[in-house]
């Protein structure tokens, strides 16, 4: 793994509402850039329209408790992140279960510019999105990765992901998600 070639300011921070259309922006290029041979290019459409409008965004993050963070290279927007709770909410009153659930976060979204993979940018962003999800009170992290993505697969494993389960899901359109489920047990962080 290379690493960046000259001295870079590398900020990772909570996005805002008003970062939602530089998420979208990077979400175009970077799927554009990096999904052809993996996914064809009416799915890339189909699922950037579907995933990253604006108000998609905004009720991930108002309703389902998903959180954005923006990795800026040098002051500019150059990947970002988006987790959250696998459940939201909480259990009804008076509810008991027999076992309590070990909590579990999901990784929905992690991605940079092509131009900065493979420098360990992916990796600390991921970092940053462990620590958090600990703090949150999460103690196992899960993703769902395209099985032909074997780079970003190679790159969940160096992370410590392991795969867990095989998944085809139907996203509507005439479209597959046919991808492998990884997941890591966190430790604290510092």
């Amino acid at each position: 793994m290379s690493q960046l070639d000259t001295p870079h300011s590398v900020r990772i921070a909570a996005a805002a509402e008003t970062d939602l259309p530089d998420i979208a922006q990077l979400a175009g290029v970077i799927w554009r850039a990096c999904y052809p041979g993996i996914i064809t290019h009416a799915q890339i459409d189909y699922m950037l329209a579907r995933m990253y409008a604006l108000d998609v965004m905004r009720e991930e993050i108002r309703a389902q408790a998903i959180h954005y963070d923006m990795l800026s290279l040098d002051g500019r927007p150059s990947g970002f992140a988006a987790y959250g709770p696998t459940e939201v909410g909480t259990p009804r009153r008076g509810v008991r279960t027999a076992q309590r659930a070990v909590p579990t976060f999901k990784l929905h979204k992690l991605y940079l510019l092509p131009e900065h993979q493979g420098c360990g940018l992916g990796s600390r962003l991921l970092q940053h999105v462990e620590c958090k999800v600990r703090r949150l009170g999460a103690s196992r992290l899960i993703l769902a990765v395209n099985k032909r993505n074997a780079k970003a697969i190679a790159a969940y494993k160096r992370n410590g992901f392991g795969v867990v389960e095989s998944v085809v899901t139907d996203i509507g359109g005439g479209f597959v998600m046919d991808d492998y489920v990884m997941a890591k047990d966190l430790v604290a962080c510092s």
